[in-house]
């Protein structure tokens, strides 16, 4: 289901009813600072799976995950609403701090005990702040951060093998023949192919890929 919305004026109606798609287990697709996000509540019960067999279609024909943890992003709306589950010192959270919101992902250490809470098998996360009005909403509209994952045209199951970058959308359109969406929030405009700069703060600073965000900085 497309719904169309001003990035910057959504209607709260829509944001409402995008919520409670996600409160139930459901995945919304929506435009960020870089590509197109498919995403789930971090606190649905079955939000995660769902969104585990949008990313790998060959689950749904009984094939193990091939998707590892660390690959899914929990998007907040600030550093303190992902404080409470990874671990930073003063020096990562400054820099953290420094290049949010933008488009960049960090891996952290998660504290002792709560990967039950996130829902991850790895005592690490990627975490993120996007500059984007519509995901922003959501997370505020919802009250607690989503789990995203990079729309892909492999998601389509077609076979095909894309360049770096290509295998990316840019229409909100195209996105649905994605199996397990159940709602695209659409603001009609186009995304280039870029994806945003991983960085892996476990230890010291290290690029994982460069993308949108420079680095170094």
């Amino acid at each position: 289901m497309i719904t169309y919305i001003t990035e910057e004026n959504i209607d709260d109606r829509v944001l409402s009813r995008a919520a409670a798609i996600l409160e139930s287990g459901g995945l919304a697709a929506f435009p960020s600072d870089t590509s197109w996000l498919i995403a789930c509540s971090f606190n649905a019960k079955d939000g995660l799976k769902k969104l585990r067999a949008a990313a790998d279609p060959s689950i749904l024909a009984g094939a193990s995950p091939r998707r590892e943890d660390r690959n899914f992003t929990l998007l907040c709306r600030d550093i303190s609403q992902f404080g409470e589950f990874c671990s930073m010192d003063n020096t990562r959270f400054r820099l953290i701090k420094r290049l949010t919101p933008g488009p960049y992902v960090f891996i952290l250490k998660t504290l002792s005990g709560t990967e039950k809470i996130l829902k991850l098998k790895r005592g690490e996360a990627g975490v993120r702040i996007p500059d984007h009005p519509v995901p922003l909403a959501l997370i505020k509209t919802l009250g607690c951060p989503l789990y995203s994952v990079t729309a892909k045209k492999t998601m389509l199951n077609n076979g095909t093998e894309y360049a770096e970058g290509e295998e990316l959308f840019e229409g909100g359109w195209e996105l649905d023949d994605i199996e397990g969406i159940d709602l695209i929030l659409d603001s009609g405009d186009e995304k280039q192919h870029i994806h945003t700069t991983v960085i892996d703060l476990r230890d010291e600073a290290k690029l994982i890929r460069q993308g949108a965000g420079p680095w170094p900085i």
